[in-house]
């Protein structure tokens, strides 16, 4: 049970610089629990679980990582904490953005530097509501993924590229999943070792490497590089509510286009993920003027 302490170069926010990688309330690969955040993953080296809390006394993060990926986890930890993001490369042109980054002074972006971990949820999420993907998410990791190493027995580690490959087809149904989207979870877990080798590049780079496989776009594989690689500029664009919010945020104005929304961003050209997070962070979003979209079941088709 290794262990280590990081102390942030700045303000620091623990759980909204991580929060973005919990994939909705249940997830058995994320958790929160005293405080701690805990974490369970499959690494380069196996299987491993993550326990973070800070320490306000020292302004430190205390770090304990188990299972086989341990020493991995531990030595990404200056990424995943933002050690390597730089708040201050983003100049804010709208108050706004300013007064979001003034209230959350410590919101840093997460750089995990496993690819599969977020790709296969984002995949998930294509064309559903968010409570279908993380039931979906929660279903295929209960009952084929593996017991997270270390004390907390109810986390589960995702399965292994093999392990998606042999998921039956009637149990991505039972978990409400469709054809489409299993059958681009099942081509990139195949070409898995290709896929993780976007880890190690540049924004653009990763970009191609993923939107290369038939069922990956431009959503989803800037939905997985926010994650990924921490990247700054990853906006994404195909968003139902995305656009909608940002356009509302900037301009007080409805309706909002994939097209406006960049051109409202393009001030923050090279920060324009951080941008939005921040906007997002800000709480400003259009009222609610219809019902919320209808959560579908394919499982009792």
């Amino acid at each position: 049970m290794p262990a280590r302490t990081w102390l942030p170069p700045g303000p620091f926010d623990l759980h909204r610089t991580l929060g973005v990688l919990q994939r909705g309330p249940g997830d058995p690969a994320f958790a929160v629990r005293d405080g701690e955040l805990w974490r369970a993953c499959r690494t380069p080296q196996g299987p491993g679980t993550l326990r973070l809390a800070a320490r306000p006394s020292s302004g430190g993060v205390e770090a304990e990582a188990w299972g086989p990926g341990a020493d991995w986890l531990l030595d990404q930890l200056p990424g995943l904490l933002g050690e390597l993001d730089d708040p201050a490369e983003l100049t804010a042109r709208h108050r706004i953005v300013h007064e979001a980054r003034r209230r959350h002074p410590g919101v840093r972006l997460a750089r995990t530097g496993l690819v599969l971990e977020s790709l296969i949820p984002s995949i998930l999420e294509q064309k559903v509501t968010s409570d279908e993907a993380y039931r979906a998410w929660r279903l295929l990791l209960w009952r084929h993924g593996e017991p997270a190493p270390g004390p907390w027995e109810r986390m589960r580690v995702m399965p292994d590229p093999r392990g998606w490959a042999l998921i039956p087809s009637w149990e991505w149904h039972r978990a409400g999943v469709d054809a489409k989207r299993s059958s681009t979870i099942l081509r990139a877990v195949r070409a898995a070792r290709r896929i993780e080798e976007a880890a190690r590049m540049d924004l653009a780079d990763a970009t191609r490497r993923l939107t290369a496989l038939p069922g990956i776009g431009p959503w989803t594989a800037a939905e997985t590089l926010q994650r990924t690689l921490g990247a700054p500029d990853a906006i994404t664009v195909g968003d139902l509510h995305l656009p909608k919010i940002i356009g509302y945020a900037l301009t007080g104005r409805r309706g909002t286009t994939d097209e406006e929304m960049l051109e409202l961003l393009a001030p923050y050209e090279g920060q324009r993920h951080r941008a939005a997070r921040l906007i997002l962070l800000s709480g400003r979003v259009p009222p609610r003027r219809a019902p919320r979209f209808p959560v579908g079941d394919i499982a009792r088709l």
